[in-house]
């Protein structure tokens, strides 16, 4: 698989965003797909099913938002945890229409520790490949508590997705630079291109790659 790093992901984007090509929309439905097609497997219906989002801020927690809302449409049970000092808004209000609820119970709370507790899938949607490696607060305690929850589970759920690259690994060089404040992924579903770092990080952090085409135009 051809990989390709963060400033060139963002230089195939940039002239598709200014023509209004509908990028964010493209990868959501593919993350949907693969994260109902996952469960499917698991032999988990998507209308018994519940998903946890955590939600960043800027595009990466959008992609997740509104991949959530159309998996909430299409009838699972949908929590998201806001762990940036904004989120994005446009894919919140389609969430909130389609049904999900918003956690804002702090990461180590209760309300949160129920959501992971219940869930068949949880979403790492916290940053994307715009980050530095590592993460801040709240999100870097939201991350230990579910790595906590996905490292005790006793068989294959929770599923665990990471949105375009897992949270606190750097895009190109795969660095981690705290390894037990990565949610390890059993799928990364990136958007585009593959990201140089997803073949560069421990494979235990990052799972089965799954690409979704969004348009790029670059060779996969």
């Amino acid at each position: 698989m051809r990989t390709y790093t963060a400033d060139e992901v963002r230089a195939a984007e940039a002239p598709l965003l200014a023509a209004g090509a509908p990028l964010m929309a493209r990868a959501a439905a593919g993350l949907a797909d693969a994260v109902s097609a996952e469960l499917s497997r698991l032999g988990v219906p998507l209308h018994d099913a519940r998903i946890l989002l955590l939600v960043g801020s800027g595009d990466n927690g959008g992609d997740t938002l509104h991949a959530g809302a159309l998996l909430a449409g299409r009838g699972a049970d949908v929590d998201y945890a806001p762990l940036g000092a904004r989120i994005h808004g446009a894919g919140e209000t389609a969430a909130l229409a389609a049904g999900a609820t918003r956690i804002d119970d702090p990461p180590d709370g209760p309300e949160y520790r129920e959501a992971l507790a219940a869930a068949d899938a949880i979403l790492d949607g916290i940053v994307g490949i715009g980050a530095a490696p590592g993460l801040r607060e709240p999100s870097r305690t939201a991350v230990i508590v579910a790595r906590e929850r996905v490292i005790a589970r006793p068989g294959a759920l929770p599923v665990t997705f990471a949105v375009d690259v897992p949270s606190g690994i750097h895009p190109d060089t795969g660095e981690a630079p705290e390894p037990d404040a990565v949610l390890p992924a059993d799928i990364t579903v990136t958007f585009g291109a593959c990201k140089s770092g997803l073949l560069r990080a421990h494979p235990s952090l990052v799972g089965r790659i799954e690409l979704v085409d969004i348009g790029l135009g670059l060779p996969a």
